[in-house]
């Protein structure tokens, strides 16, 4: 898992830098065009992944290397979501290479949670909007208390020393979840629009942490995780439809 994990780590850095290198240099409109824009970044994500498919996970290091390098092209705004981005992706992996599904849930949730923070301080420093400010605010007031929930938890429950019979299962469920939420954000953040990038971003991280609620939900058994993981399901899922109908407004 350590390998492709990591390998997977650095097709994302270089992705980042393309998407948001794109978004940089387009003009910043008062009207956003997601489809356009999403299909600009895909093709060249798409480009970035053959690229680093093609000649393995060192070089695609180096690609990363190359295009975040060049950050002086990129928004301020713009680089703290790729910054949030990376160091969220980096404190997740950790949990996800858990062998206690309940340890890799806390672990992992907390460098969500910790992501989520960091994009709603990003809101509140670029953003316009006053629901999505709103919004961002409520993320920081809850997510915060439930950090350090997780920080508590975590200090007395360390991972298992040895893989269980759901380790396995659990950690490729977790895998896969990251990937699709990864690739959702990256589009997201490279809006020219401070509060659509901070809607189009927090949207799939909502997304994403409601699919890791739902795999702590199938393989945890602690009570207490059990419960924030329910807990967390029912805060996010109406934010994320409050996110979803602020955007289709917005496109209106």
């Amino acid at each position: 898992m350590k390998i492709t994990h990591h390998s997977r780590f650095a097709i994302l850095t270089a992705s980042i830098g393309a998407a948001l290198l794109i978004s940089a240099c387009q003009p910043t409109n008062d009207k956003t065009t997601p489809a356009t824009e999403e299909a600009a970044v895909v093709n060249d994500t798409d480009n970035v992944n053959d690229a680093a498919a093609a000649t393995g996970p060192h070089a695609s290091h180096d690609m990363s290397a190359g295009a975040m390098a060049d950050a002086e092209h990129m928004t301020p705004m713009h680089q703290a979501y790729s910054d949030s981005m990376l160091k969220m992706h980096d404190e997740m992996m950790v949990g996800m290479e858990y062998n206690d599904p309940d340890a890799a849930f806390a672990k992992g949730m907390l460098g969500h949670h910790i992501g989520a923070v960091d994009m709603a301080d990003i809101q509140l420093k670029y953003g316009t909007d006053k629901e999505m400010r709103q919004l961002a605010q409520e993320i920081i007031d809850a997510q915060q208390a439930e950090i350090e929930q997780m920080q508590t938890w975590l200090a007395s429950h360390p991972d298992a020393p040895e893989a269980t019979s759901d380790t396995k299962a659990m950690q490729q469920a977790y895998a896969d979840g990251m990937d699709a939420m990864h690739d959702e954000m990256m589009v997201g953040i490279a809006d020219p629009n401070a509060d659509m990038a901070f809607a189009r971003g927090m949207l799939p991280h909502h997304v994403g942490a409601v699919d890791m609620a739902k795999v702590q939900l199938k393989y945890g058994k602690d009570a207490e995780m059990r419960q924030l993981a329910q807990a967390v399901i029912d805060a996010q899922q109406s934010e994320i439809e409050q996110m979803q109908n602020w955007i289709a407004k917005q496109g209106s």
